[in-house]
């Protein structure tokens, strides 16, 4: 079975957003437009690709696959469309303020979060091309750790529990993951 990040990240986040108390249909919406959260990598998959360590001038060019998402996106009409391209411009802020743009993520849609959570936790755990996959604990540890820098502690201590407890979650990582 092929594995798809991109999916995985969007059932997740509606796993996340289920658990935090977001009412179905929202959280659909939410796991739509976060499976589209990286589409602007397709117009840098040279970069995306690339095995090693970027340069710091290839990594501003990596950056910049969030305002590139969020313009491919604009022809998406409705609240999906917005939202889609919320998330795709802004998945890679911090809590504290130190993301790409320096915004903080209580400034930002709610659900811009629990994307950002779901996309930190998917890419620690998948193989790339630059690394290799963490175990799952080891990728739990390091997200405790950003609590309050990265992303909420609230959403850290729901997200925690959720990813050891729900089958959900096993069964979407079940191809990249021996749990």
């Amino acid at each position: 079975m092929a594995f798809h990040e991109d999916k995985a990240v969007g059932v997740l986040a509606e796993i996340i957003a289920l658990a935090c108390g977001v009412d179905q249909a929202k959280a659909r919406q939410i796991r739509i437009a976060a499976s589209l959260h990286d589409i602007g990598k397709q117009k840098i998959r040279h970069l995306v690709d690339k095995p090693g360590k970027l340069t710091d001038s290839e990594f501003e060019i990596i950056k910049t696959h969030t305002t590139l998402g969020a313009a491919m996106l604009e022809t998406m009409q409705g609240d999906l469309g917005e939202m889609a391209r919320c998330i795709a411009r802004w998945h890679h802020e911090n809590w504290d303020g130190s993301g790409y743009f320096g915004r903080y993520l209580c400034e930002l849609p709610y659900y811009i979060e629990m994307v950002a959570l779901a996309d930190t936790f998917t890419a620690l755990v998948c193989t790339r091309p630059y690394k290799k996959s963490w175990p799952p604990e080891e990728a739990l540890a390091y997200i405790k750790k950003q609590a309050a820098i990265r992303f909420s502690p609230v959403l850290v201590d729901i997200f925690i529990p959720l990813v050891r407890n729900d089958n959900r979650i096993a069964a979407i990582f079940e191809p990249v993951i021996d749990w």
